[in-house]
């Protein structure tokens, strides 16, 4: 009844934006900001029922999805391309939570965008397309279209995170840092998608189409050349750490906070990071054919994990703090997937289903956790927009004492808080207990084991510096002694804003709570060894069965007791102030502190590749089109010019002349007809 109408998940907001980029300086103040909330409303609701309807279907037990596809194009002996949709319970779970949470950041838009004029109805055209890209991309039932999607993502980022690079409130110094942090993003993540591309052609080879239901058939698997699928995963995962800002390329992401604190709310919990991810678990079913990509997935995210955690640990702007957790909490992410499929992979190999079941875990550990961080994060980015909203700056070190004047801010950002930390019974304690105890469990299978439990202690210390730096940036913001712009604070915000706060803030703290009603089959995935198909569902345990294991592992209470002691010293020094961050880092002299100050050079190394190689390969191109290019067609030019100047010569106003030319012309055409007649046997 809903299922078949899938397509129209995406479409609802790409009509929003048609109509308000045309006429949302005629839908009154607020620039189309309704319509735009109207249709992803609609677009939310349509996904509740579409998967409703799903899970309670025969499609959800056999084949585990639900298809339709038409031809899009033909093209000479008989390939074709297909559109369509494709509706599993990654699909679904991607939906819901897009388009519910892009809603309340909309809402939320109309208060924190309230003063933009008629630059709202460029906005809310410009998120509307955004959110057509992610719900696109979530239903696609092709790479192909998936790819477009993806495209289409990465052009309103770019157009979001400039949004100010023109008269931003601030002044022209953030304008010109808004246009080189979209171009940044645009240029960075393009790398990726090239080599997205490029796995996609090897892919397309190999199997002789891109549609999901061929490339992920076992048979079809079975019959491909392991290799092929080596080069083609290595390739998507390329694209992948270039979109969701993964080591070494992720150094755009906190430069993308130039934008408005919504588009980062959008960007950075809801759409556009996750994409990555999301590509991972969904090409699970050919990246579990070689435990060796899965290591480089689980070792990138480790990696990222800790290193983008340890460059939030003094940093003074509140939305890059929450930037570098973004990146570190999709390294969590990763870890999980990798870890898990890594497991899944050796139990393949092996024969091995308890192996199997084992790395099934991670791949609900990583969904969990990005749905976990989608809500929390949102949660965290709206927040620090109220702040900002109120005090109008970004600097930590000019706001404190916020917390008498910003209730609703303070409480909502601080369970967003806890739950991003790992606090017991927040959503994020779940996920991320599954993910740190995934890797080391992986550690004890195939001949990778020291790596994993280098990730799983990375993992461990990460969940420390969470915790600090996320309190760290509570206390600093809404306890201790007044700063300058909390003076001058305008006080709360209003309910445009602060209702969306009050709703993330219910799912940041009881989302993980899914695992305890049974519904963990709906972010599971399993492998039937007779004939190697992935499918959906198959719970790994039942209800209170997830609490036991948790607090009956040992190692669940050290990260308890490091993220309880992380939130005390965070107290102590930024709150009570009776331990002085500076004796530490020398007040800002030490080395540590500069290199993390410096983002531990990664600009700068950005900055030398681009010189270096960049520049080089620049000049190469503009000699080949100064020189060979525009040597060609100056060349020809030139020649038909001197020709034609040569033959003007001949034009010199004497009738003499000219009777003689053609005197002349008649004769040498008569002797060559009378040649021809007479070689051709005429005489």
């Amino acid at each position: 009844m809903f299922i078949e109408y899938t397509w129209l998940v995406p479409l609802i907001p790409a009509l929003c934006f048609v109509l308000v980029g045309f006429f949302g300086n005629k839908m009154g103040k607020t620039g189309g900001g309704y319509l735009a909330i109207a249709g992803v409303a609609v677009s939310c609701l349509l996904s509740v029922l579409i998967s409703y309807e799903f899970f309670t279907s025969a499609a959800y037990a056999s084949p585990g999805y639900y298809t339709e596809s038409m031809t899009w194009f033909t093209f000479p002996g008989g390939f074709e391309i297909t559109i369509g949709f494709y509706v599993d319970t990654l699909a679904c779970l991607m939906m819901m939570f897009a388009s519910f949470i892009s809603m309340l950041i909309f809402v939320y838009s109309l208060g924190y965008m309230g003063e933009e004029g008629k630059r709202k109805r460029r906005y809310f055209a410009e998120v509307a397309l955004f959110v057509t890209g992610m719900l696109g991309l979530a239903i696609s039932s092709s790479f192909i279209e998936m790819f477009i999607f993806w495209e289409i993502m990465g052009l309103c980022s770019y157009l979001l995170i400039g949004f100010w690079s023109f008269n931003h409130p601030e002044g022209d110094d953030k304008a010109d840092n808004a246009a080189s942090a979209a171009k940044k993003a645009f240029l960075v993540t393009r790398l990726g998608d090239v080599s997205l591309m490029g796995g996609l052609f090897v892919m397309l080879y190999a199997f002789g189409s891109l549609d999901y239901t061929v490339v992920f058939d076992a048979a079809n698997i079975a019959s491909v050349d392991h290799n092929f699928i080596i080069i083609a995963c290595l390739l998507i995962f390329g694209g992948v750490i270039g979109k969701s800002a993964q080591f070494p390329l992720l150094d755009w992401l906190p430069d993308a906070m130039a934008g408005p604190t919504t588009v980062s709310a959008l960007i950075h919990a809801a759409t556009m990071v996750k994409a990555g991810v999301y590509l991972v678990a969904r090409c699970f079913p050919i990246f579990c054919e070689a435990s060796s990509v899965m290591l480089l997935v689980a070792v990138i995210g480790g990696v990222t994990m800790f290193f983008a955690a340890t460059m939030a640990m003094n940093n003074m702007n509140i939305k890059k703090v929450l930037a570098y957790s973004t990146l570190s909490q999709l390294g969590y992410m990763f870890l999980a997937l990798g870890a898990g499929g890594y497991m899944i992979a050796i139990g393949i190999e092996t024969g091995d289903t308890a192996l199997i079941a084992a790395g099934s875990l991670g791949y609900t550990a990583g969904c969990l956790h990005m749905v976990n961080h989608a809500f929390f994060k949102a949660l965290l980015f709206l927040c620090s927009g109220s702040v900002i909203h109120s005090t109008g700056t970004e600097d930590m070190r000019e706001m404190g004492g916020l917390g008498p004047k910003m209730k609703v801010t303070s409480i909502t950002m601080l369970i967003g808080s806890l739950s991003i930390a790992g606090f017991p019974f927040f959503a994020g304690f779940f996920s991320k207990d599954l993910i740190i105890e995934q890797a080391l469990h992986a550690a004890d299978y195939g001949t990778a084991g020291w790596i994993f439990i280098v990730l799983w202690a990375l993992a461990i210390i990460t969940a420390f510096m969470t915790a600090f730096y996320m309190f760290r940036m509570w206390y600093m913001t809404f306890r201790g002694p007044e700063g300058p712009k909390t003076q001058h604070c305008h006080g709360e915000s209003p309910k445009s804003m602060t209702v969306p706060l009050m709703v993330l803030s219910i799912f940041a703290f009881g989302f993980g709570f899914v695992l305890l009603f049974g519904f963990d089959g709906l972010l599971s995935i399993n492998v039937d060894l007779a004939t190697g198909q992935f499918f959906v569902g198959g719970g790994h345990a039942e209800g209170l069965e997830y609490l036991v294991e948790f607090f009956t592992n040992p190692w669940t209470y050290l990260t308890i007791v490091l993220v309880i002691a992380a939130i005390i010293i965070a107290k102590f020094m930024y709150d009570k102030r009776k331990i002085n961050p500076g004796k530490f880092n020398k007040n800002g002299t030490s080395w540590l502190y500069r290199a993390l100050a410096s983002r531990w050079w990664f600009p700068e190394l950005y900055n030398q590749v681009s010189w270096k190689l960049g520049y080089g390969v620049a000049r190469g191109v503009d000699y080949v089109d100064r020189n060979i290019v525009d040597g060609a067609v100056n060349g020809l030019s030139n020649a038909v010019v001197g020709s034609g100047d040569i033959l003007s010569k001949a034009q010199t106003g004497n009738v003499r002349n000219y009777a003689a030319v053609v005197l002349g012309g008649i004769v040498v055409l008569f002797v060559v007809i009378l040649a021809l007649f007479y070689f051709m046997g005429g005489l």
